[in-house]
């Protein structure tokens, strides 16, 4: 299972996609944005998953995947 930071446009599309990761049955934690990742709204979506999720409607900016402490960029939308 990977660790994933999701970030947003705002902070509608991070409790958006937080809620459709809980329907499916994901863990997320809504948080604010770590220091070393920028975005426009401040808050992110921590979750756990074998890849990512992409959801539509949701403002999606960017993800990050978290390996040994150290987060990677890996999409951008």
């Amino acid at each position: 299972m990977n660790k994933y930071v999701a970030t947003f446009h705002s902070h509608f599309g991070a409790l958006s996609y937080y809620k459709a990761l809980s329907a499916r049955g994901i863990t997320a934690k809504l948080s604010p944005v770590p220091r070393k990742v920028s975005s426009s709204c401040g808050t992110c979506v921590y979750y756990e998953h074998d890849s990512v999720v992409d959801i539509e409607d949701c403002e999606l900016d960017d993800v990050y995947i978290e390996v040994n402490n150290e987060r990677e960029y890996i999409l951008k939308k």
